[in-house]
């Protein structure tokens, strides 16, 4: 797979609409599959990663990792670490990850009606 030049006409478009879409905006910050299941599993207090892969069996080690480090970046997530040895890492949502419990709530209503009516 090629990679994209960060200046390439994709990007800049993306960019744009970030800034001028706030659908966009959020969806750069929670889309993908992985994301707002980890939201959803940290919404109900500070997990350990061993409790976050406990609790979303499917997800592999590199993507949990990977999108962990990313939600940290974005400002939802906040990493803890310990000073002891065996390191001890949780993970809980920042304030700004808190304020997207509403829509995770909402999408997993809007989930449960259309799977009770058959739309899956």
């Amino acid at each position: 797979m090629t990679a994209i030049k960060e200046s390439s006409t994709r990007n800049f478009n993306k960019q744009i609409s970030a800034i001028s879409c706030p659908v966009t905006y959020v969806m750069n910050k929670i889309g993908g599959h992985w994301k707002p299941i980890i939201l959803y599993h940290l919404s109900t207090g500070q997990k350990r990663y061993s409790e976050l892969r406990r609790a979303i069996p499917e997800i592999t080690e590199k993507m949990l990792i990977q999108h962990l480090k990313q939600l940290q970046e974005d400002n939802l997530v906040l990493r803890t670490a310990e000073p002891v040895v065996p390191p001890f890492v949780t993970y809980s949502l920042t304030p700004a990850g808190a304020r997207l419990q509403p829509v995770l709530d909402a999408m997993a209503l809007w989930g449960l009606d259309d799977m009770a009516k058959g739309n899956n």
